[in-house]
């Protein structure tokens, strides 16, 4: 083992969570490599939530160009979309930033190493390249960053003509004429988003009773509404009973419990959920606890129950989001370190779809809430009377905030509607610092902008909204 190949820290795998642990541990003094097999930046970067908002702002300018024409004042005798054009674009984005992760392993001397680990001992790891080339890095502390991969059942093949996975969906240029999405989480809306806005007919499959099964079931229920007038077709509460490959593209037999449906589409794409990129690195022989599903068990600051193995990101099960992954790499380097840290609350992470339109949300539910027996008030306010959300000629969707009803404080928000992204951390940060929806309503807000409508909410919180 020559003196080059040691390293206080080693990382594997360099997505969202990877690259940051790695950034940070090398900011606090640590000898630091990463590891990985395929590529920097991970799947988000890559072929995740960066093409596919590309993907998305390409399709906002499609659906407008091709729908709401007449509405902004403009026409076309010809209208010609190229949707390769878009996905070209998505991957110049997502090669821009890929090359920037590049440089900031350079600019904080952390080793990269391309290629599959395996930890041989909890101080080794074998590195295997391409070309079947092994050599062993030594570490003092290793990062389990490795992430998930898409969960097919069993005799779903997945070809990447006919049926495909979310990897296959952003690379292919071709515009499906039809498609059917199994599954209605993040990537199965995103991706009904951007191809009925160039066209395509688009049938959502979704097995819980609502789409979007994560989210608040009033957001649910306004994105079918909003997705019926878009002609999206969702078919919540329907388990899929087999997935064929005809002549003409796929068939997908449905059932509600009650009837058998038959659908049939140019392709269907399955976005059901992950599965841990935990096996063959060598954690089980290292006695490493892993749970039934095969995500890695870790405490709260991020280390296994193995000494010196640490574990961040989708691998651990916790919560599969780049910005939680990245939250993680940071507690996991600055405990390493020794430095103080705090207990993340999984339920307060907030998170976004970026469908159309948009949903956000983080924290506690009513029904949620009602369950634990914790009493809330709710607050609500239409984005239909918003000044900024009428002049962007997208005023669908509400602003959702729940209170504890004994203390005010702010325990939830459930958002769909215009940019609701941008709008959560005023959110979560007024809930991180216990403030109270008063100290929300009565925080100014410029005029007129879309966050207007948090404060309204929190004014109906108090019973006075203003603009309703």
């Amino acid at each position: 083992m020559t003196e080059e190949n040691n390293f206080d820290v080693v990382v594997i795998g360099a997505g969202p969570g990877g690259y940051v642990c790695a950034i940070r541990a090398a900011q606090l003094g640590f000898k630091t490599a990463i590891i990985d097999k395929q590529w920097l930046g991970g799947v988000c970067l890559n072929v995740g939530c960066i093409p596919t908002k590309a993907l998305l702002k390409n399709a906002e300018v499609a659906y407008t160009l091709r729908e709401r024409g007449k509405e902004f004042g403009f026409s076309f005798d010809n209208l010609v979309l190229d949707y390769s054009a878009a996905v070209q674009r998505s991957r110049k984005v997502s090669d821009r930033l890929t090359k920037g992760v590049a440089v900031l392993m350079k600019n904080n001397n952390i080793q990269v190493f391309m290629g599959s680990a395996r930890l041989a001992a909890k101080n080794l790891i074998d590195v295997t390249d391409g070309d079947g080339h092994v050599q062993q890095v030594k570490a003092g502390r290793i990062v389990i960053a490795t992430g998930a991969h898409s969960m097919v059942p069993p005799g779903w093949e997945i070809d990447g003509e006919k049926v495909i996975d979310f990897n296959n969906a952003i690379l292919q240029e071709r515009l499906p004429a039809s498609v059917i999405i199994i599954g209605a989480g993040a990537i199965g809306v995103e991706f009904a988003t951007v191809w009925n806005s160039y066209g395509s007919q688009v049938t959502l499959v979704e097995m819980l009773p609502s789409i979007l099964p994560l989210q608040d079931e009033e957001i649910s229920a306004e994105l079918v509404k909003h997705y019926r007038r878009r002609k999206i077709k969702t078919l919540a509460g329907h388990r899929v009973l087999s997935v064929k490959k005809i002549d003409t593209g796929v068939e997908v037999l449905v059932t509600d419990g009650n009837e058998e449906k038959t659908l049939q589409a140019e392709q269907a794409l399955v976005a059901i959920g992950f599965r841990p990129n935990s096996a063959r690195l060598g954690l089980e022989e290292l006695g490493v606890e892993i749970d039934k599903r095969g995500f890695i068990t870790i405490d709260d600051k991020m280390a296994t129950n193995v000494p010196g193995i640490y574990a961040i990101g989708d691998v651990t099960g916790k919560l599969l989001l780049a910005h939680a992954a990245s939250t993680q790499a940071m507690i996991c380097a600055e405990s390493m370190a020794g430095l103080q840290t705090r207990k993340l609350d999984y339920r307060m992470i907030p998170s976004a779809v970026f469908s159309h339109p948009q949903v956000a949300s983080f924290g506690w539910t009513e029904k949620d809430a009602a369950q634990e027996g914790i009493e809330v008030k709710v607050g609500r306010f239409p984005f239909l009377p918003n000044g900024k959300a009428l002049g962007m000629g997208e005023n669908v969707g509400f602003v959702k905030i729940i209170a504890e009803a004994a203390t005010g404080k702010i325990i939830g928000a459930h958002m769909i509607g215009p940019e609701v992204s941008e709008l959560l951390p005023e959110l979560t940060l007024a809930a991180d610092n216990g403030l109270t929806f008063a100290d929300l309503a009565r925080n100014v807000h410029t005029h007129p902008t879309l966050s207007e409508a948090l404060m309204e909410a929190a004014h109906a919180l108090e019973g006075h909204a203003i603009h309703i």
